[in-house]
């Protein structure tokens, strides 16, 4: 195992002076900017799937239907 430091000791860095700026193409970018998993899936679907939907709707009218039941028990 190697126990020596990746990053440069920065009194030592080739291209740098003390008190001076950093010259162009001196420091190399912090992290990769893209990678192979970028941008959105291709295997994505628009919306809700139909099964989810049909169950939803089936809760709606059930309620609707119950509550429209007990009104008319209300009145007579």
């Amino acid at each position: 195992m190697n126990s020596q430091s990746p990053d440069p000791d920065p009194r030592n860095t080739p291209g740098v002076r003390p008190g001076e700026p950093v010259p162009p193409g001196e420091t190399p970018p912090g992290e990769a900017s893209t990678g192979s998993e970028t941008g959105p899936r291709g295997d994505q679907s628009r919306g809700w799937a139909k099964g989810p939907m049909i169950a939803i709707g089936i809760v709606v009218v059930l309620f609707a239907a119950f509550f429209l039941a007990y009104a008319l028990i209300m009145i007579l």
